[in-house]
């Protein structure tokens, strides 16, 4: 996929008032949530569920783009048709989440690193044979005492820049998301300035490894205090 595949894949992602769907959901979580309201743990559920999710009507007036689990991907709706074909037939632009998810950071207590680069690149490959055009990682980033160093947000910064240049490799547009969590009772200052130095430090990165920015999106955290602050603010401030 040529540069201006990528800037043309990224404004119909954001263009209009439209908006992404999250359906990235793990097995796990989902069967949680299953469990919750007694519906049956299995594949052909999951494929149930999200089948009336992608033929809901209208959906692509609402939705530019769909973020799909490895499951998802594979599954076809009730008529036989790949998921990612109806999709794509309505309009919205299907995704795939890459990231396998936050792990423990070595060193620093308490703190994440968001794993999945081994074996990427062949990953995205296979991900945009199936019609797969743009991929999400997330990194998570916790406010604490003392958190969060600067070890790690260069780590989540800089699997997050590698990431995004793999994805850009293989012809897929990357959603960069760093999120500082609301989880916590820190200030909306306290948020503000983390916010700052990740943004900034994932920026770092992204330049270094020669990402182009007209071809990816950012999914920041909004900033906010903590949801157990004592002081909470209005939205315009």
């Amino acid at each position: 996929m040529s540069a201006q595949q990528l800037i043309d894949t990224a404004r119909a992602l954001v263009a209009g008032d439209k908006g992404l769907l999250a359906m990235d959901e793990s097995n796990p979580t989902c069967n949680r949530r299953f469990a919750e309201v007694g519906i049956a743990q299995t594949e052909a559920a999951r494929r149930a569920y999200r089948d009336l999710i992608v033929t809901t009507p209208g959906l692509s007036e609402c939705i530019s783009g769909a973020i799909l689990y490895d499951e998802t991907i594979h599954q076809k709706a009730d008529d036989g048709t790949p998921i990612v074909d109806v999709l794509a037939h309505a309009g919205i632009v299907p995704g795939i989440k890459v990231d396998i998810g936050a792990k423990d950071l070595a060193g620093h207590p308490g703190e994440k690193v968001t794993e999945g680069l081994d074996g990427l690149r062949a990953r995205l490959l296979a991900y945009g044979e199936m019609g797969a055009r743009f991929a999400k990682w997330r990194g998570v980033i916790a406010l604490g005492e003392g958190t969060p160093s600067s070890g790690c947000i260069a780590a989540n910064a800089h699997a997050l820049a590698r990431y995004a240049a793999l994805c850009q490799e293989a012809g897929l547009v990357p959603i960069v998301e760093p999120e500082v969590l609301m989880v916590g009772e820190h200030s909306l200052e306290r948020c503000r300035a983390a916010t700052e130095d990740v943004l900034r430090g994932v920026f770092e990165q992204l330049h270094v490894q020669g990402v182009m920015l007209e071809g990816m999106i950012l999914k920041p955290n909004m900033v906010l205090p903590g949801m157990t602050c004592a002081k909470q603010t209005r939205p315009r401030q």
